[in-house]
């Protein structure tokens, strides 16, 4: 019974950090868009999947924390 409520829990934080991530990526998609420069999109391409890399590492691969 107590699962269920943990599991409500970790399906909102995948939510909220997937919506993040893309407002991430959006900005900086905005960024390179307004200045296309070819080592700014090599930076923000590196930047953007760390950051896809750490969310898959948290939420994902790990579970939920604390387990």
């Amino acid at each position: 019974m107590s699962e269920l409520p943990a599991r409500a829990g970790m399906d909102r934080k995948r939510l909220f950090s997937m919506l993040a991530f893309i407002a991430f990526a959006g900005f900086l998609g905005i960024l390179i868009w307004f200045v296309p420069r070819l080592d700014l999109g090599v930076a923000l391409a590196i930047g953007i999947a760390l950051a896809a890399y750490d969310i898959w590492d948290q939420l994902w691969r790990r579970g939920a924390p604390g387990h």
